[in-house]
């Protein structure tokens, strides 16, 4: 059974460990289990319990109060709450307990409703990137089971996918070509589809080769499109083998295309960039490259 420390706690849900310790001693509004050692610990519903009272305690319910409360009355006016909280932590809790209970539709909504009001990239910047991020917390601490880590993919994929969908327009002749794609051993295929987002956004002609895609169709993609830019993310790739000798073929094969990389292991490898090679170590880095290479008639 998956189980928390209190400080895996504070992280996941914003609150001090000490301000739940006063909680538990002052208002008895949550008991933890302890180990033989005296230890705190707390399983899956004392998380979504504190991701509840945080909740209703941001939105002006007194912590004395919350501690009368019933399970199912506390839950009722979390998800009211969910309705019509703008606040961005609120979102990120209602989304966690939304997870946790695989409950689609809330999820959905919650997503949505970012959507329509602040635009795709800033909810992935604001909302989806902060959850992944709390998501991982639980990874380490072996608490989120695989199918809440799908539920969230799933959901996130059909939401990117629908908004590349959305920018689809008529090949402008100056725009630049990007060829995208994940190599072999690479499974983060939302951060490649963010970036087949951010570069068709910028009017960029983007083919996207989608994943676990070996070097030779690379090439041979990279020739048929004539891609001014080929770009691939390594995260997963190569953790256990060097980087080096695949960034040296891509350049050999390339001579007359940029080759743009990013990812964890493009920082941590100590790499020796080919002349066509450039490394782009965040999200803030993609854009303004590509908004450098943006022609003037759609970057506007």
């Amino acid at each position: 059974m998956p189980v928390y420390s209190i400080n895996d706690i504070e992280k996941l849900c914003g609150i001090k460990a000490h301000t739940i310790r006063i909680w538990e001693k002052r208002y008895n509004i949550i008991t933890p289990r302890r180990t033989e050692t005296n230890i705190r610990y707390y399983q899956d519903k004392d998380l979504q319990k504190i991701l509840n009272i945080s909740l209703l305690n941001r939105n002006n319910y007194k912590i004395s109060k919350i501690a009368k409360m019933s399970d199912g009355e506390m839950k009722r006016l979390v998800s009211e709450l969910s309705e019509v909280s703008i606040k961005t932590e609120d979102y990120l809790d209602s989304l966690m307990f939304a997870m946790l209970e695989l409950d689609e539709y809330k999820f959905n909504k919650i997503i949505e409703h970012n959507i329509s009001s602040k635009g795709f990239e800033v909810t992935m910047n604001d909302v989806v990137y902060p959850l992944m991020e709390k998501l991982s917390m639980m990874w380490i601490a072996g608490s989120i089971k695989s199918v809440h880590e799908n539920f969230v993919a799933n959901i996130i994929r059909r939401k990117t996918i629908v908004a590349i969908d959305n920018k689809t327009r008529e090949n402008h002749p100056e725009a630049k070509r990007y060829l995208i794609y994940l190599p072999e051993g690479e499974s983060h295929e939302l951060s490649l589809l963010f970036l087949h987002f951010l570069l068709k956004d910028l009017g960029h002609n983007v083919i996207n080769l989608g994943s676990e895609i070996p070097l030779i169709d690379v090439l041979e993609g990279q020739k048929i499109f004539k891609a001014d830019y080929v770009f691939s993310l390594f995260n997963d790739s190569f953790s256990q083998s060097p980087l080096q000798p695949y960034i040296n073929e891509l350049s050999r094969h390339l001579p007359n295309c940029k080759v743009l990389i990013s990812g964890y292991q493009t920082a941590i490898q100590n790499l020796e960039l080919p002349e066509n090679v450039s490394s782009l170590r965040s999200i803030s880095d993609v854009k303004t490259f590509a908004k450098n290479a943006s022609y003037k008639v759609l970057a506007k």
